[in-house]
């Protein structure tokens, strides 16, 4: 598996990069689900610092090397999905950081090597209420041969790495 360092000069794996700023392009496999973490300005701040700072993806099984402590855009990030020599490098780059009052978070898009291509996005809102909500929107198609001959594994993993993401952040409140 490669290290975080050798991503510097990693190129993207597909063309719309940033495009999940102005909405999931055609071709793509969308993805978008949401889970209320509870209520309240602290658990709003208790959930952004936990997402930008790793904690989501190592709290769902992940490994995580990124080039920055805290999300930023241009962190490279290798996530490790798997075990020991069965562990799986998934290279990304941040192309996007969300710092608005009621909306935190950030989207990584894949790397040369990823077996997915395509762009992430993990966002904590504070909803008019008190509500605080994690929201993750996604889309991505192949980009290997063996994540080609795999496509419904591909989907089956995607989905159960994103509930895991959804069920991994604390709530100060619940």
């Amino acid at each position: 598996m490669a290290t975080v360092d050798r991503l510097e000069d990693a190129e993207w794996n597909y063309a719309e990069v940033g495009a999940m700023a102005s909405g999931l392009p055609v071709g793509y496999h969308h993805v978008r689900r949401e889970r209320i973490l509870g209520h309240g300005q602290a658990t709003f701040a208790n959930a952004s610092a936990q997402l930008l700072t790793w904690d989501l993806h190592r709290r769902s099984g992940l490994t995580v090397a990124a080039s920055t402590p805290s999300a930023a855009e241009g962190t490279n990030v290798l996530l490790g999905f798997g075990w020991s020599r069965f562990r799986l490098g998934i290279p990304c780059r941040v192309v996007r950081v969300l710092d608005e009052e009621a909306r935190q978070g950030f989207a990584y898009g894949t790397l040369v090597g990823h077996p997915e291509a395509g762009e992430e996005q993990f966002v904590i809102e504070l909803r008019e209420g008190g509500e605080v909500f994690i929201v993750i929107t996604a889309f991505s198609k192949p980009a290997l041969w063996w994540s080609q001959l795999g496509r419904p594994v591909g989907r089956a993993v995607q989905a159960a790495v994103t509930g895991r993401y959804l069920a991994a952040l604390r709530s100060r409140d619940s």
